[in-house]
């Protein structure tokens, strides 16, 4: 489309707004913003809620009534065998997308345990879990908003590993790293 057209529409920086759409279009993506982890991180002995550092993003919304939709997935492993880590989505400072509360249960967005081998019971040390998330939000703003991921153990008696294996060896091709990305995008509401 000529620059000319693209301005007589009102759109000058490349931003798209709902107010830019035709009535009847919601549902579109208006703006995309990710950050991909390729570095790795390490956590010891922590049931607190602790940053995942590199794997957050911001975004601005360009309408109240719009959504924003988060995905991604985390690189997981864990020591000791058997043990568990849970993935908690926050915007802001809260913690949103959760379970709900019964008794003493943990809960979170998603999770991921430690790796066991089911059949034989051992450990195995080198494995690294993919743990894909999801939510769609309504943040109800159009000031820059920060999503990110933190991660919280089941007990204080274990390691939290993202993007590399329990073992990390570099001398084997078993042990292998990976990344972790966070994506979100503005739905036109």
């Amino acid at each position: 489309m000529p620059l000319t057209k693209i301005k007589s529409l009102g759109i000058t920086d490349g931003t798209i707004t709902s107010a830019d759409l035709a009535a009847g279009v919601g549902g579109k993506v208006l703006q995309v913003v990710s950050t991909t982890k390729t570095d790795t991180f390490s956590v010891a002995g922590t049931t607190s809620l602790t940053d995942i550092t590199g794997l957050s993003v911001s975004i601005t919304p360009s309408s109240s009534s719009n959504k924003i939709l988060i995905t991604g997935f985390i690189g997981s492993a864990m020591g000791p065998s058997g043990n568990q880590t849970f993935y908690h989505l926050i915007r802001g400072s809260t913690e949103i997308a959760k379970a709900d509360t019964s008794g003493s249960r943990r809960f979170a967005h998603t999770s991921a345990v430690g790796n066991v081998d089911a059949l034989g019971g051992g450990s195995h040390t080198w494995i690294l879990t993919p743990v894909p998330f999801q939510h769609l939000d309504s943040p109800s703003t159009t000031s820059a908003t920060t999503y990110k991921i933190q991660l919280s153990g089941a007990t204080t008696s274990n390691t939290h590993y993202i993007n590399r294996s329990i073992r990390d060896e570099a001398t084997t091709y078993y042990d292998g790293r990976i990344v972790s990305t966070i994506t979100v995008m503005e739905i036109a509401g």
